[in-house]
């Protein structure tokens, strides 16, 4: 699989002006090969079965919250955790989900994350963290495909609850 990465290069310059040299940044995009596997995911429960890979022994210990990036024909090309909190939230940063949505560019992304609780019912929370994530996305032309949440057992879809507005 390939995923495409920003890179950093430092370019030492000669200022003809000054005579003397200085550091030029240079950002390029390079495509590198990964393991991660290439699922396609059409349904919530196909989002589930895969993101359900990402908890450990913790998922009813810490909540935490996870992406999952698709390409336009909605396979995965990877994953990041955003955050790990408590047992009763975590703190999402819009920011670091775009950041990552734009570096992999991805087409659609899943969000995730667990109640430890057992719960599978969303908060208010959740409902306003998934719109400001959903509408920050679309200025960039990403889709927000589903936000699951988890518990041991089961799980939760946006999607499929009409909550994606």
């Amino acid at each position: 699989m390939l995923v495409v990465k920003n890179v950093l290069k430092n370019i030492r310059t000669k200022n003809y002006k000054n005579n003397f040299m200085e550091t030029t940044k240079l950002y390029e995009l390079k495509k590198i090969q990964t393991d991660f596997p290439k699922v396609l995911i059409s349904s919530s429960l196909d989002s589930y079965n895969f993101i359900k890979n990402f908890y450990q022994d913790d998922i009813e210990i810490y909540e935490s919250f996870f992406i999952l990036l698709l390409n336009k024909s909605n396979y995965t090309i990877g994953y990041a955790k955003i955050s790990q909190g408590g047992i009763s939230g975590t703190y999402v940063d819009t920011k670091i989900v775009l950041k990552y949505a734009i570096d992999s560019l991805a087409s659609s992304v899943i969000l995730a994350h667990n109640h430890p609780s057992g719960n599978l019912r969303e908060s208010e929370q959740d409902i306003n963290i998934t719109n400001k994530i959903k509408y920050g996305l679309e200025l960039l032309d990403i889709n927000l495909f589903d936000h699951i949440i988890l518990t041991k057992e089961s799980f939760s879809s946006f999607a499929d609850k009409s909550l994606l507005k």
